[in-house]
């Protein structure tokens, strides 16, 4: 078992974050999954996609 682990979350339970970085921790996950589920359910746009290397130069 890792004893940094413990120790970490023993500091955390002792001084926890406060509510705004909650907040923000939270918005920051919740954002990175809507863009997960706009690629997943909608896809990729083709105007993001990289073109091939090498592809110009032809």
């Amino acid at each position: 078992m890792n004893l940094r682990w413990f120790v970490r979350a023993s500091k955390w339970a002792r001084n926890p974050p406060s509510e705004k970085m909650v907040k923000l921790v939270f918005g920051i996950i919740l954002a990175g999954l809507v863009l997960v589920g706009i690629e997943y359910f909608i896809g990729w746009p083709d105007w993001l996609t990289v073109n091939e290397p090498g592809r110009m130069l032809r």
